[in-house]
């Protein structure tokens, strides 16, 4: 008999709104979605899509949410995964009419960050965003229970266990505010420290597996194994030291990645980390040109970048990944002008083979020489 746990057979469904416009087609989004799907370690068996004029309270209209039901029961799926954050109240009712387990893309994202936190404030970051998350879904989760409680000083009269644990969590959440806003001190101390140095930081943004950390990697000279083929392989920020052409020494740091729908949560939870983008002197702003979906991803990298008001730092995109194209590097520079950025500078590389990295250090140099 196998020791290894069974596969979750998983459906995806995604709905789009008539009538508004989308950034991302759905097949582009469910394909993402199968992706994370299947890291987080699903079988995905199958997707159901349908257009509504408004969302519902149960997501899906009626006779989509029967043959949701009907298609989950034949193929023998365990999980339904949601390519939206669902309402509470959509998550309880979708939870009664199928009779398996919910998941929403956001609890999906926040499983994948789990998997792949690895330090302590890394932890404490998701830990932070999960709780958040939890809590305006528990009452779905006890509403079963109106079981009464005692318990000396913890417990008012007839209060009900959903109570307590909305307590306890909200608890929980102070607590890890508290502990994160002692990591922001400590990391605003080495920051003003590394300001004071007079070094120049730059930092190192993009979506989700764009090979930043190869980059990173490449400019520093480091040997260090490379972050893993598989979304928010980086979750804490690592800072490498490197020279630019003529000798001047710069700190690179390698941040998290950004996704489409990233979850509000997350963004606030992962404040600590992405604070280091705002004393960055340049952003190096990576694309994987290769990728079909590369131009909807660079938007929510700027969107994203945005609503942390960081869109007038000066920026270099760095357009990653062209060896995986049948172009040569000057047949690339006359392709793909639409990528360049109003103010700042471009640049065609290969981190994996090492094509470009010259040329980024050089652009690099010059941006600094410019905005310092």
């Amino acid at each position: 008999m196998s020791t290894y746990p069974e596969l979750e057979r998983a459906i995806l469904v995604g709905v789009s709104r008539k009538g508004q416009q989308q950034t991302w087609s759905m097949d582009d989004s469910l394909q993402e979605l199968g992706t994370l799907a299947t890291g987080a370690g699903a079988v995905v068996v199958d997707t159901i899509t349908q257009q509504l004029d408004r969302p519902t309270s149960r997501y899906l209209g009626r006779g989509k949410l029967d043959e949701l039901h009907e298609l989950g029961r034949k193929l023998g799926c365990t999980v339904a995964v949601f390519d939206d954050e669902l309402s509470p109240t959509q998550q309880t009712n979708l939870e009664e009419m199928l009779g398996i387990k919910i998941i929403d893309r956001t609890a999906l994202i926040l499983d994948t960050f789990a998997r792949q936190a690895r330090t302590k404030e890394g932890q404490l970051q998701v830990e932070l965003a999960q709780h958040q998350y939890l809590l305006p879904r528990l009452a779905g989760q006890w509403s079963h229970l109106e079981r009464l409680g005692g318990g000396i000083g913890t417990r008012g009269p007839g209060e009900t266990q959903l109570e307590t644990d909305r307590r306890i969590i909200r608890r929980k959440i102070q607590r890890l505010k508290s502990d994160l806003e002692e990591v922001r001190k400590h990391r605003r101390i080495h920051r003003r420290r590394r300001q004071r140095s007079g070094v120049p930081i730059i930092s190192l943004v993009g979506y989700t597996n764009v090979g930043k950390s190869t980059i990173l990697n490449k400019l520093s000279g480091s040997t260090v194994t490379l972050a893993e083929d598989r979304p928010f392989s980086t979750l804490d920020p690592v800072t490498r030291r490197t020279m630019l052409p003529n000798g001047r020494e710069v700190l690179v740091t390698d941040t998290v990645g950004f996704i489409h729908k990233l979850p509000a949560t997350l963004v606030a939870a992962f404040r600590a980390t992405l604070e280091e983008l705002e004393d960055a002197d340049l952003l190096l702003n990576v694309i994987d040109i290769s990728h079909p979906n590369a131009s909807e991803q660079s938007q929510v990298v700027e969107d994203t970048l945005g609503s942390l008001q960081l869109s007038s730092k000066a920026k270099i995109l760095v357009m990653n990944k062209i060896d995986q194209l049948n172009h040569s590097p000057d047949v690339l520079e006359a392709v793909v002008p639409g990528f360049t950025t109003l103010n700042g500078s471009s640049v065609l590389i290969s981190a994996k083979k090492g094509w470009g990295i010259d040329k980024l250090r050089t652009i690099i140099q010059e941006q600094l020489v410019a905005n310092l």
